[in-house]
């Protein structure tokens, strides 16, 4: 028997009373001064906290700091530190997110601050709170991307409050897990970067053809045809339809290659966006930084998809996977980064993509480079195997014992 259990055993032996958080805590929302400003936000010194912060589990900075007249011009409060916030609304997964403070800061609208007096240790309800993050999205309001939570929400959300001997205990616990958690990942994750340094320097060694004869070096619009593709806003997007790869999903959602979209659109509007066919690979045209402009994804699914605008389908007949490697080399990110242009938003036209000469060598020289990089890229990105897999098994494992950690038998 464990020390939390004994506890329990001991002070809480049928069971464990739960209670709405506002009879334990005061729970504020904040507020955001006019950004436009500047008396609001140059030289200010009080931290100010946006949703999207809420990721880093304990805040100790902030990314911003307002002045004492753009805090007394909005809704913001001073939450003590010690606090417990919890994202309100955001995007993607943010909803639902708790951290713990342990700085004095204020906050914006989309967070609420949960200050919990001494009968709840405030380390333990952010535990607790971590653990109800599905349960909290199920509660907002709206649909999965525009649902929100709020302050009657968490005011009146049920959380254990056992005694405060076995809270400090089950804290103790998880603290000490979480830290020989985060000193093992950091080891996986430096022990996974160096592969992937291996891996690039392979795959560009193996792809560098600058000093090797007999191969055909050829300019993109000579490998084949580029077509610009136009329109598809996400708004677009319905649930069943025609599949369709939009361009930001390229650098944040796809590798190498695919066989499915995530997202799909109407026929009647699929029949005016660039078609894809099996083997064609779709590159983007424009992002905020040089990285991510001209990343490639091979579409390797049956059927004919769509993409929309800043992106550009290449048809060929060439090996798909090897043009779509081909694209990741030091060597081409060379030649695309000295066509781009802007600064804000970068961008490489289709038009000077097609100047971008790459080597081409046979069919069968390209397939036996891709069954190489291939086994690369599985042990290096793949999450069923290797490291990723155990940096995913190490979380999971984290996640099942605190979960059950703070699982109790509720009191009558």
């Amino acid at each position: 028997m464990s020390r939390v259990d004994e506890l329990i055993h001991e002070l809480c032996p049928e069971g464990v009373r739960y209670h709405p958080i506002i009879e334990f805590a005061e729970c504020l929302v904040g507020g955001t001064p006019a950004t436009g400003n500047p008396l609001f936000w140059d030289e200010g010194t009080i931290p100010w906290m946006k949703s999207g912060e809420v990721n880093k589990s304990i805040i100790y900075e902030t990314e911003n700091r307002i002045t004492q007249l753009g805090y007394d011009a909005c809704s913001a409060c001073l939450v003590p530190a010690g606090s417990v916030v919890i994202a309100l609304a955001g995007q993607g997964k943010t909803r639902g997110l708790v951290a713990r403070t342990r700085i004095e800061l204020s906050t914006n609208q989309s967070l609420c601050a949960i200050t919990p007096n001494e009968s709840m240790n405030s380390d333990f309800l952010y535990f607790f709170l971590a653990t109800q993050y599905q349960r909290l999205r199920e509660l907002s309001s709206g649909d999965g991307s525009r649902g929100g939570l709020n302050l009657s929400m968490i005011r009146n959300y049920r959380v254990p409050v056992p005694p405060l001997e076995v809270q400090r205990e089950i804290v103790r616990v998880l603290d000490l897990f979480q830290s020989l958690e985060a000193e093992l990942e950091a080891e996986l994750e430096a022990e996974l970067e160096a592969r992937r340094r291996q891996y690039a320097h392979y795959r560009d060694s193996l792809l560098d053809f600058s000093e090797r004869g007999g191969v055909r070096w050829m300019t993109l619009g000579e490998v084949g045809e580029l077509v610009r593709g136009n329109g598809m806003p996400k708004s677009d997007f319905v649930d069943e339809g025609v599949g369709c790869i939009h361009y930001g999903q390229i650098y944040t959602r796809f590798g190498t290659s695919t066989t499915q979209t995530i997202s799909f659109v109407p026929p009647e509007k699929a029949a005016k966006l660039a078609q894809v066919h099996p083997g064609d690979v779709i590159i983007t045209n424009t992002s905020e930084n040089l990285d991510d402009v001209c990343k490639a994804v091979a579409w390797l699914g049956d059927s004919t998809i769509v993409t929309g605008g800043h992106a550009t389908v290449l048809k060929h007949q060439e090996n798909s996977m090897y043009l779509a490697y081909y694209f990741q080399t030091h060597h081409f990110q060379v030649e695309k980064n000295r066509l781009a242009t802007g600064t804000k938003v970068i961008d490489v036209s289709a038009k000077r993509l097609a100047k971008i000469r790459i080597p081409v060598p046979s069919l069968d020289q390209q397939q036996e480079i891709v069954a190489i990089l291939d086994k690369f890229d599985v042990l290096v990105n793949d999450l069923s195997v290797g490291l990723p897999a155990e940096l995913a098994a190490r979380r999971s494992q984290y996640e099942y014992y605190r979960d059950r950690l703070l699982t109790f038998e509720e009191a009558a």
